[in-house]
């Protein structure tokens, strides 16, 4: 199974101190992270563009186009992209419950026809009261996931129906819904969540289940919930996890680098907080993270949580500390268990993006020796 490998789009620069960053970043220019502050314009083409190119050509296959209710709109974002790359994807985020599902069924496709089998969908259905708030939403959790399900649903047959189509959901009522641009290959569905109601809608629509990083064998405990929850519906999705990679030269340069990053992350902690204006205290998948957190600094062989207990797990936020070759090892422990999509992001974004090159290289190399079935297995904890 092919190695997918995802990292991040940002479209401002953030400043931050150069003791914290890898030899590429030294000129203290990076995106937006916990440890740096941004500075200028909240949209810099310029800069969206030298970040999407040093992804593709480092060999990343995606990018994503993440959401928040103040975030530019990442329809925008992902076309300038996919227009200033050769064959880079995007993973863009969306948020059911703000646009009609037929209407955004019709946006992808028409993305998708500009830039065929580049666009894949990452349904972010909110689990920040505030933020959803922000945007006029003020529906809580449970209904939020309901309507996910009723969005989906109105979303694929936009998608696949040939002729006009009616629809009667909890949520949704289309009468003679039709689209006269669909995709000529399926548009990947990804999906992400810890909670129950997480599992039941996104185990019935995903073909990626993304779980944030975790100690293997919690990604393993995962995986086994989502695949009996898919079961029932027929479906059998890939995973993705999502990691903070650390990697230097050696394992004692790499910890040395966390320790700036932490350093910097606790000075920003509450600025970061400010400035992102998310709370994810009542999201499952950061609670399962801080419990991890709370059990130890360092879980498998280098998987780092400190960042993800001074933040409060805002996000993706555990990192894998050591050389190229240790942290290439501990992704590799991933893919061992079933999961063929990394989303890797670091604190440097431009320059851990460029430099990252070594570490998928060395990856794929791998997996390719190595190749395994065990994504069609109940995954096993490596030892």
């Amino acid at each position: 199974m092919p190695i997918e490998f995802i990292g991040i789009a940002a479209t401002q620069e953030t400043s931050e101190s150069g003791a914290g960053t890898p030899p590429a970043a030294r000129d203290g220019i990076s995106a937006q992270t916990e440890a740096g502050h941004a500075s200028g314009p909240v949209v810099q083409p310029a800069y969206l563009r030298e970040l999407a190119r040093a992804h593709e050509e480092s060999g990343f296959d995606r990018v994503l186009v993440a959401h928040s209710s103040a975030s530019p709109d990442g329809f925008t974002v992902a076309d300038q992209i996919l227009t200033h790359t050769d064959r880079l994807g995007v993973l863009l985020a969306h948020r059911p419950g703000f646009v009609a599902p037929t209407l955004a069924a019709r946006k992808y496709a028409t993305l998708d026809a500009f830039h065929p089998g580049r666009v894949a969908l990452h349904v972010i259905t909110g689990g920040d009261d505030a933020d959803q708030a922000r945007d006029g939403d003020f529906s809580d959790k449970p209904t939020r996931y309901r309507r996910t399900d009723d969005y989906l649903d109105v979303v694929r047959k936009e998608w696949a129906a040939t002729e006009p189509f009616d629809h009667e959901g909890e949520f949704y009522r289309v009468k003679g819904g039709y689209s006269a641009v669909r995709p000529a290959t399926p548009v990947p569905v990804y999906f992400g969540g810890a909670s129950a109601d997480a599992v039941r809608v996104g185990a019935k629509h995903a073909d990626v289940y993304a779980f944030w990083g975790e100690p293997l064998a919690g990604i393993a405990e995962r995986i086994r919930e989502v695949r009996a929850a898919a079961a029932p519906h027929g479906r059998s999705p890939r995973f993705s996890v999502s990691l903070r990679p650390i990697p230097a030269a050696t394992e004692t340069e790499a910890w040395e680098r966390a320790r700036e990053i932490l350093r910097l992350t606790k000075e920003r902690a509450g600025v970061a907080r400010t400035a992102f204006s998310l709370d994810h205290s009542e999201q499952r998948g950061s609670q399962r993270l801080l419990e991890y957190a709370a059990q130890g600094e360092v879980h498998d062989k280098r998987l780092w949580t400190a960042i993800a207990k001074t933040t409060g797990a805002a996000g993706n936020s555990t990192a894998l500390v050591g050389s190229y070759e240790q942290v290439a090892d501990s992704l590799l422990d991933y893919v061992a268990l079933g999961v063929s999509t990394l989303l890797i992001r670091g604190f440097a974004p431009l320059a851990d993006a460029r430099d990252y090159a070594t570490l998928i290289g060395l990856v794929r190399a791998a997996g390719a020796r190595t190749a395994s079935p065990a994504a069609l297995e109940d995954p096993v904890v490596p030892a």
